[in-house]
């Protein structure tokens, strides 16, 4: 019978969620997902001065926003709790006290001063700084005396020397790391709470974890975590150790070169299958030219072969356009739903409207769906529709008013509309059309004078969605007050 696949996202609830996290959690959930194997979320939390249960909770909210969800840990239970490192203490107990017997570890009195010490000394010799064993074999008259003096003891782990320690990487390959640059690490802290290395070797092998999938930065770490399993007997998990997230500018993701947390991309009004499908994309390519797909496509796809060990840059301007094609295909209730804490924030909806003011907001609203990357966009593209005031976007925009045929084009529209028994898309169409024809013009010589006059703008939604939606009143007010700034009488 074939092992199931078992991994684990495992994120410290010490601030916002942060884009890489998403990211990790993202390869190892679309892993579980293509293998049908098991996703567990646990929580560690051995940074007491950090932690907050707030931190938890953004973690938590920000993964199931993403659409991703977990068969075992925190909020869900599962047959190898707790999923907390905080409330696991008697479990790591167990273990250090049987090292301890073993004479594998041992307590060790240093003071942070003395270490600091050994450390600066090291440096200076140009050493890597590392614990040079000073309690490793200390006589019980030694230890009975630091603790009369009131040291309380850290406990750390026995590095054997001369030994090279292989970690055998799904996407780097074999990385190998010599022991005698590592020294005798601390296993467990002076107020009794276990290193992050070695807590997290024990949880990964009691909830029975087959794959470690976590960022580039952890590869450090993971010789420690090989000798705490060696030294336990423990089976040793598969490990892949994905690319580093670099900016714009290929040095390391920071909030300098924009936002870094899950919860300012939601904020922003970007939605979790645009932000998803462009996490998926940052290290991971898919085969075939493909870049917009779905959770359920990437789950088909994704595979770790194809996880690339170069670092991953992180360009807003593709986040953005993949982020704008995911919302061009959204359902125009989706849609609606996306604009509106955007339109109210902006003062242009309350939230309470009902009937043909609803109706006029949804149409309007829906003018934006082709012209947005996100959310917060959405205000500024209908601003059109709640003010008369507006400027020419530039001078080339200006320009376009002085052309020869603009005041025929806009006295004939004028006539077509106002001949209308009712303005709507269709009819508005027809306009235009009569208006080209009957005058010989090309369509452009037509639309962009309108449009300019409209909206200053040279680009935007659909004139014949646009008219219907001002009413035929604003639109003569519209082209009368353009005309008049840019000095043009019809």
């Amino acid at each position: 019978m074939t092992q199931e696949i078992r991994v684990r996202f495992a994120p410290s609830p010490t601030g916002p969620f942060h884009i890489g996290g998403a990211r990790s959690a993202l390869f190892n959930w679309l892993l579980a997902r293509k293998l049908g194997g098991k996703m567990v979320l646990r929580i560690e939390d051995t940074d007491r001065k950090r932690s907050t249960p707030e931190s938890e909770e953004n973690i938590k909210a920000a993964l199931k926003w993403l659409g991703m969800d977990w068969d075992e840990g925190v909020d869900v239970g599962g047959p190898y709790g707790p999923y907390h490192q905080m409330e696991r203490l008697d479990i790591y107990k167990k273990f250090t006290d049987q090292l301890l017997a073993e004479g594998k570890a041992y307590y060790c009195y240093c003071t942070p001063e003395e270490l600091e010490a050994e450390r600066q000394a090291l440096l200076k010799e140009g050493k890597m700084p590392r614990y040079m064993g000073k309690c490793r074999n200390l006589t019980p008259e030694q230890r009975a005396q630091y603790e009369a003096e009131g040291r309380k003891p850290s406990i750390r782990l026995k590095v054997p020397a001369d030994e090279k320690i292989v970690v055998h990487d799904l996407v780097r390959g074999d990385v190998e790391f010599d022991s005698n640059g590592i020294g005798d690490f601390v296993i467990v802290k002076s107020d009794g709470i276990p290193t992050y290395n070695y807590a997290v070797v024990i949880d990964d092998h009691l909830m029975h974890i087959t794959h470690v999938i976590r960022a580039e930065e952890h590869l450090s770490n993971t010789p420690r975590q090989l000798l705490v399993y060696e030294a336990l007997g423990f089976e040793k998990p598969v490990f892949g150790h994905i690319s580093l997230i670099l900016g714009p500018d290929h040095t390391k993701m920071s909030k300098r070169h924009g936002a870094t947390s899950v919860d300012a991309y939601r904020q922003k009004g970007y939605i979790p299958e645009g932000l998803d499908n462009f996490l998926a994309l940052l290290g991971w390519a898919p085969s075939g030219e493909k870049e917009i797909f779905t959770m359920d496509e990437a789950i088909k796809e994704f595979s770790l072969e194809h996880v690339a060990k170069n670092p991953a840059i992180f360009d807003f301007k593709k986040l953005d356009w993949i982020n704008g094609q995911h919302i061009r295909r959204m359902t125009p209730e989706k849609f609606f739903e996306l604009a509106k804490p955007f339109m109210i924030q902006a003062g242009y909806m309350t939230g309470d409207e009902t009937g043909e003011k609803l109706e006029w907001l949804k149409k309007v609203i829906a003018t934006a769906q082709t012209q947005v990357d996100y959310g917060a966009q959405i205000p500024e593209k209908v601003a059109m529709y709640f003010s008369d005031d507006f400027d020419f976007e530039n001078e080339e925009a200006a320009a376009v008013l002085k052309e020869e045929t603009v005041p025929l084009v806009l006295r004939s529209l004028k006539a077509e509309l106002e001949a209308l028994p009712a303005l709507d898309h269709d009819a508005v169409k027809g306009c235009f059309k009569k208006v080209q024809k009957g005058n010989k013009l090309k369509g452009q010589q037509v639309y962009m004078p309108v449009r300019v006059a409209l909206t200053g703008n040279q680009h935007g939604p659909e004139l014949a969605e646009m008219i219907p939606l001002m009413g035929l009143e604003r639109v003569e007010k519209r082209i009368a007050k353009s005309l008049a700034k840019a000095g043009i009488g019809l």
